[in-house]
């Protein structure tokens, strides 16, 4: 596979992982209402997230830099905001 090919594919999914949870962040905020949120997935994803971003450091690979840092941003306030609102 060329590799401006594998770039973008990556690129994209980076994307897509990280902005997948920007809809749920926004409306815990609004809402403040987390009911529907599962405490243990949430823990896990965020954990696996941060791993994903010590791992990206190690390798010294800025996209994976970059979007694990986001994704972890955004995953760590949903975290946090189910720990407040329950």
């Amino acid at each position: 596979m060329a590799s401006a090919l594998v770039e973008l594919i990556g690129a994209l999914a980076a994307a897509l992982t990280t902005l997948c949870w920007v809809p749920q962040a926004l409306k815990i905020i609004r809402d403040r209402e987390t009911r529907a949120i599962s405490l243990p997935a949430t823990m896990l994803s965020a954990v696996g997230v941060l791993l994903w971003l010590v791992y990206g450091v190690a390798i010294a690979d800025a996209p994976l830099i970059a979007s694990s840092a986001a994704t972890f941003a955004i995953t760590a306030t949903i975290l946090a905001l189910k720990v407040r609102h329950g």
